[in-house]
């Protein structure tokens, strides 16, 4: 049997496209001691995958010839380790690979619940961020306005979310038209600004009367340069990711109201991690779950199907194409898993 694997192929110096990434086949890998050898049944599909390819960040960079790294969802189909054992499905670090090995100790063995997809989106990676990022650096309270970029993306849609399930006031950004509608709709946001259109302050202003107490920014640039003039005095900016720097030809540009705002309106910006609180992931995890129980939350995901759909699918999340959390999905369940 063979493994279908995705290496970079050249590094981008621009817009990302297909041309970037070779589909190979290899041996399957075998595993040594401590080891498991893991079918790949989802991958994740985010925006950081693209700031990988520009250098060293939280994590080592991707070089030409790597494989793509990735965040997936796997079945144990060979076991060398006590820890785990053959039918186990785990998630952990991973790359854009249909068979992968990975030390035991560093897979986490998920727990049975259905559908499995959850535990990419609400219950998975998305979910944790956007509850981390919200409650343990924005820390909102209730009848405060929230503001969140990419709010239709897999992140922001339910960080604006859990800000309406807290009590706020909340306001999205997002691209379009259509895109807006849906964030108002059907995640039930109280406005959406689109972006692509002129007057984003004035946009900003209206949609935001008693101004911001909270921005979760996704985007950075002139996004994030707009929404610092629409902060209150001691208004946190929780800074998650910047995916309008990923994938331009354009120079990386900043917020040129830096840091002058800042330091007059008393702001604090905050970066961070999903990994920086993996201590409280329990806790995100029964809150989530509330929400969704009680339909405070509405899961929303985008799956592509195939491994060699992975390149179109990253593309596609760059240029905003998706709705809730994108993943890919390349092999079946486990059987058993509905």
């Amino acid at each position: 049997m063979t493994n279908r694997q995705i290496t970079i192929a050249e590094l981008p110096t621009g817009n990302l496209t297909p041309d970037h990434f070779k589909l190979n086949e290899t041996e399957i890998p075998s595993p040594s001691d401590g080891d498991v050898l893991l079918r790949t049944v989802l991958m994740s599909i985010d925006a950081a995958n693209r700031s990988w390819m520009q250098g060293a960040t939280y994590r080592d960079a991707v070089h030409a010839g790597d494989p793509m790294p990735t965040y997936a969802i796997s079945e144990v189909v060979e076991s060398k380790s006590p820890r785990l054992a053959t039918g186990d499905v785990v998630a952990c670090e991973s790359v854009w690979s249909e068979y992968v090995v990975r030390p035991a100790h560093k897979c986490v063995k998920l727990p049975t619940m259905r559908p499995l997809s959850n535990l990419m989106s609400v219950y998975g990676i998305a979910g944790k961020t956007a509850f981390h990022g919200l409650i343990g650096v924005g820390q909102p309270v209730t009848g405060e306005t929230v503001l969140v970029s990419a709010a239709a993306g897999s992140v922001g849609s339910i960080v604006g979310q859990i800000a309406k399930a807290l009590g706020c006031h909340v306001v999205g950004i997002a691209g379009g038209a259509q895109k807006c509608k849906w964030v108002t709709d059907e995640l039930g946001f109280d406005a959406c600004i689109d972006y692509r259109e002129p007057g984003m302050g004035k946009a900003l202003r209206q949609a935001c009367p008693n101004g911001v107490d909270v921005y979760f920014d996704n985007v950075g640039g002139k996004v994030l340069e707009a929404a610092l003039f629409a902060m209150n005095t001691k208004g946190r900016v929780v800074c998650c990711g910047a995916v309008s720097q990923y994938d331009t030809t354009d120079a990386p540009s900043g917020p040129r109201n830096l840091p002058g705002l800042v330091v007059v309106k008393r702001l604090r910006m905050e970066g961070f991690i999903v990994m920086d609180f993996a201590d409280r992931d329990a806790t995100a995890l029964r809150a989530l779950q509330t929400w969704v129980e009680n339909g405070q939350i509405k899961v929303f995901e985008d799956i592509v199907e195939g491994l060699e759909n992975a390149p179109s699918a990253l593309i596609g999340l760059l240029a905003g194409e998706n709705k809730g959390k994108r993943m890919v999905r390349v092999g079946p369940d486990p059987e058993g898993v509905q």
